[in-house]
C-alpha cells in the first residue's frame, strides 16, 4: 500500500479522497493555488504545497508544478479527483514517466475515450449499443448535409473533443443546418482547440442513465448498478439518483453486464462511468468519463461501498475487494449539487460565508469544504457541496432530502438550494417523470 498520496484537486472532492487516506493509513499532500491558502483541504491534509498563482492553468493544471509538488514532498502517487487533470492523458503518460503511480486508468484508456468518435467505435466493437451517427468525423457542410439527410432530422452536431455540452448544436431540419454545424465547429475550436465535428440522431424525450463500472487492470471488471441524472441545464448535471425510477432488476444486470464485459475486455483499471440516452427501452452510449464521477455518493450509497478507497486499492496492486455476486443494491439515494449562484439567472455569486450549518440525521452526508468565515474565489467552478441523502425507497428519500434542504443554511452568498425545494414540488419530479428536456422547460416557464 502507498504511504503517502498526494491529491491534485480542491474543494470537496480533495477532503473526499484526503479522508479515505486517513482510513487508510495514508499521508496526504494538498496542493493548493494562492487563492487557495485557507481552503479546507489544505487545513485537513498532513502537508500543503503551494503551486501556483489562482487561474487554474497556473496552478491545478500546471502539470510541471503538481508533479514537482510530488517530487518534494516524496508522494508516491496521485489522485486527480474528478475535473482539471482527471482525464489528461499526457498528465498520466508524465506521470508514468516520471514512476508516479495515476490512481486511475492508463493513459491509452483516457486518450481513447477523450475522443468521442474512437469511443464510440470502441464501445460498438465490443457490444455497447451507440446513438446512430456519422461513422466519424464530418469535415465539411455538404458532407452533413449528405448524413443527416440519410439518418433524418432533427440531428445533433456535436464536438469529437467536447465535453459538459460545449461544442453541440441541435440541427431540427435542413434549413438549420448550417448555422448548427458552424457553430458547433466555431464552439469547439474555442474551448478545445480542435474544430472537428460528429453527427447523431437527436432523441426527442431520453433520460441519461449512467453505469457505474470498475476494472482490476487484469481482465475483470464489475458493474454497480445505474444513475439516473436527467434533471440537467445546459447539459449540466444538477440532481442524480439511484437505482433510476425508470429501470427494473432485469435491464440494470443486462446493460451493467454488457459494460463490465466491455471495459472487463480493455483491461482497465479503476473506477469509470459509461453514459447513456435511454429511450423507449433502448440505450446509446455517448460518452465514457474515466475518473470517478461528481454523483459518484448516490452508487456508495447504495450498493454501500467505497470507491475512493477501492480505487486507491487497485492502483496500489491489490485485489478487488468486491465481486459481481456480492453487490446488490438497496434502498434509493439522491444527490442535488449545491452551487454557489444566484437565482433564476444562475449567475456565480463568489463572497464571504457568514454562516454555515450542514444538514445532518439518519441517511444526510454532506461532502462540502466550506465553512463559516470562508471566502469562495471567483477562479473555480462554482460547485461547493453536495447534498446526498439515502432512505429505503424513493418517496422516504425525497422526503428525507426536503427535510435536509431546509436544514441546510449558508448565508453571505446565494445558493442553488431552493432550486430543489421547488423541484420536490413537482408532480413530475415525485413521479420520477421527466426527460433530459425537462429542467430546462420547467425554467423557461419561470
Amino acid at each position: 500500500m502507498f504511504k503517502k498520496i498526494l491529491i491534485a484537486n480542491r474543494g470537496e472532492i480533495a477532503l473526499r479522497v484526503i479522508r479515505a487516506c486517513q482510513e487508510l493509513g495514508i499521508s496526504s499532500v494538498a496542493v493548493h493555488s494562492t487563492a487557495d491558502a485557507d481552503a479546507m483541504h489544505v487545513r485537513l491534509a498532513d502537508e500543503s504545497v503551494c503551486i501556483g498563482p489562482p487561474a487554474g492553468a497556473q496552478s491545478y493544471l500546471n502539470i510541471a508544478s503538481v508533479i514537482s509538488a510530488c517530487e518534494i514532498t516524496g508522494a508516491e502517487a496521485i489522485h486527480p479527483g474528478y475535473g482539471f487533470l482527471s482525464e489528461n492523458a499526457a498528465f498520466v503518460q508524465a506521470l508514468e514517466d516520471h514512476q508516479i503511480t495515476f490512481i486511475g486508468p492508463r493513459s491509452e484508456h483516457i486518450s481513447t475515450m477523450g475522443d468521442k468518435i474512437t469511443a464510440k467505435e470502441t464501445m460498438r466493437k465490443l457490444g455497447v449499443p451507440c446513438v446512430p451517427g456519422s461513422d466519424g468525423g464530418v469535415p465539411t457542410l455538404g458532407d452533413a448535409e449528405k448524413i443527416a439527410a440519410d439518418m433524418g432530422f432533427p440531428v445533433l452536431i456535436k464536438a469529437t473533443a467536447g465535453g459538459g455540452g460545449r461544442g453541440m448544436k441541435l440541427a431540427r431540419d435542413a434549413a438549420g443546418l448550417e448555422a448548427a454545424f458552424s457553430g458547433a465547429r466555431s464552439e469547439a475550436k474555442a474551448a478545445f482547440g480542435n474544430d472537428e465535428v460528429y453527427i447523431e440522431k437527436y432523441l426527442e424525450r431520453p433520460r441519461h442513465i449512467e453505469v457505474q463500472v470498475f476494472g482490476d487492470g487484469k481482465g475483470r471488471a464489475v458493474h454497480l448498478g445505474e444513475r439516473d441524472c436527467s434533471l440537467q441545464r445546459r447539459h449540466q448535471k444538477v440532481f442524480e439518483e439511484a437505482p433510476s425510477p425508470v429501470i427494473d432488476a432485469a435491464l440494470r444486470a443486462e446493460i451493467g453486464q454488457t459494460c463490465a464485459d466491455a471495459v472487463g475486455a480493455m483491461n482497465y483499471i479503476g473506477a469509470g462511468t459509461i453514459e447513456f440516452l435511454y429511450e423507449d427501452g433502448k440505450f446509446y452510449f455517448i460518452e465514457m468519463n474515466t475518473r470517478l464521477q461528481v454523483e459518484h455518493p448516490v452508487t456508495e450509497a447504495v450498493f454501500g461501498v467505497d470507491l475512493v478507497r477501492e480505487q486507491i486499492r487497485v492502483a496500489a496492486g491489490q485485489e478487488m475487494s468486491f465481486q459481481q455476486h456480492a453487490l446488490k443494491p438497496t434502498g434509493h439515494a439522491i444527490e442535488v449539487r449545491i452551487n454557489a449562484e444566484t437565482l433564476p439567472e444562475f449567475r456565480p455569486s463568489p463572497g464571504k460565508i457568514s454562516a454555515y450549518h450542514a444538514p445532518g440525521g439518519l441517511g444526510v452526508r454532506m461532502d462540502s469544504a466550506i465553512y463559516a468565515g470562508y471566502t469562495i474565489p471567483p477562479y473555480y467552478d462554482s460547485l461547493i457541496g453536495k447534498l446526498i441523502v439515502y432512505a429505503d425507497d424513493r418517496p422516504a428519500a425525497m422526503a428525507r432530502l426536503d427535510r435536509a434542504l431546509a436544514e441546510l443554511i449558508v448565508d453571505g452568498i446565494d445558493t442553488t438550494a431552493p432550486l430543489f425545494t421547488a423541484l420536490l414540488q413537482e408532480a413530475d419530479i415525485q413521479s420520477g417523470d421527466y426527460t433530459i428536456h425537462w429542467l430546462e422547460k420547467w425554467l423557461d416557464q419561470g
